[in-house]
């Protein structure tokens, strides 16, 4: 049985969110320990304490194109160093671990942060304010195991604040934390620091634009994360963030800011049962036929939901939307997974067959 580390061993870490986790401290017994903060093409910047940063190198099997990327490291995440403290050994159990499809055509997951208790979702009051990319997020927030806040900036601009808030009431956001701010008011941004506390750690997300460098700096208390203005046709943003990158907080936490999300594809993970749609999940489990499809089917439950005023159609289309791409991006992610398991099968009989005919 492998002995319990001293938990004065890990206060540095503490400083830049080591949980309070017997599991993880376990876990990390007798290793060097540090925080992936930024990642690069040619290596990791990790942290062993605040203050602390060095580049170092990743293992081999993390630069081979066709492997898993949920086994390579990402911000957010706890790694062994070798004695050196020059190369990644391994990563420590996640508790979380948020992550999206990739842009392109090719399917691809692409990790975001790992080992997050919240995900603050930032979208400006302005013309950024979109309720069917709010529902996206949560959706993906949900496969993650994170919990999400709604963070409305812009709210010193906005004289319909009460009218936002009922929009996302019909929404059926009403179980998820949604704090109206003034990005630039300390004061204001203060509601936020319950998310942010000592062992805590969160990321940003949402559109270029929104806020997000602008809050961590408030949050920060200087001015580090460059910013910019939004352009006055549109009322959108460049990205002044071009990489994820963890910072320890005064308030304790750690604060992960990332580069604005123009496409937000779903990983094929997500259940949308658990991630907003609940209602509508029930609804179409109580018409009368298992195989309906919602159109003209008698007893079909979701139609007369909608009929009656019930459920919203433009949120039905959405779910529908949401849905399809779900159920196609699993089916990739399954023939994916199954393609690399037979590489990985072949390699390892190909190496079995070289070793016997020595």
């Amino acid at each position: 049985m492998a002995a319990m580390p001293d938990p004065d061993a890990f206060q540095a870490l503490r400083a830049i969110g080591w949980p309070a986790d017997p599991g993880l401290s376990a876990a990390a017994a007798g290793a060097r320990v540090a925080r992936v903060t930024g990642q690069h093409r040619s290596g990791y910047d990790v942290a062993e304490s605040a203050g602390d940063l060095r580049r170092v190198q990743p293992p081999a099997a993390w630069t081979r194109p066709r492997g898993d990327p949920a086994e390579r490291a990402v911000v957010g995440d706890w790694v062994t160093l070798d004695a050196a403290g020059k190369h990644i050994l391994t990563v420590l159990p996640r508790h979380a671990l948020l992550k999206r499809a990739a842009a392109g055509e090719h399917y691809k997951q692409q990790l975001i942060a790992a080992n997050i208790d919240h995900v603050l979702v930032v979208c400006g009051l302005d013309n950024d304010f979109n309720p069917r990319r709010i529902e996206r997020y949560l959706l993906i927030i949900q496969a993650s195991g994170a919990r999400p806040v709604l963070v409305l900036t812009k709210a010193d601009q906005c004289e319909m604040l009460d009218d936002v808030l009922e929009v996302l009431e019909n929404e059926r956001l009403t179980g998820i934390p949604v704090h109206a701010v003034n990005a630039k008011d300390p004061a204001s941004v203060a509601v936020l620091h319950p998310y942010l506390g000592p062992g805590l750690s969160a990321v940003l997300v949402g559109s270029s634009g929104a806020g997000k460098s602008t809050l961590t700096n408030t949050l920060l208390g200087i001015e580090k994360m460059k910013t910019n203005a939004v352009r006055a046709n549109d009322q959108r943003g460049r990205h002044t963030t071009s990489h994820r990158v963890l910072t320890p907080l005064p308030q304790g936490g750690c604060l992960i800011d990332t580069p604005g999300m123009r496409e937000l594809k779903l990983s094929g993970d997500e259940d949308l049962a658990e991630g907003g749609f609940e209602d509508i999940e029930a609804l179409a489990g109580a018409c009368r036929f298992s195989d309906c499809g919602h159109s003209n089917e008698p007893g079909c439950a979701v139609r007369a939901a909608i009929e009656s005023g019930e459920l919203d159609e433009v949120r039905y289309a959405s779910y529908c939307k949401l849905r399809d791409e779900r159920d196609a991006a699993a089916i990739t992610l399954a023939q994916r997974r199954a393609e690399e398991k037979a590489i990985q099968n072949a390699t390892h009989k190909r190496n079995k067959d070289r070793l016997g005919r020595r």
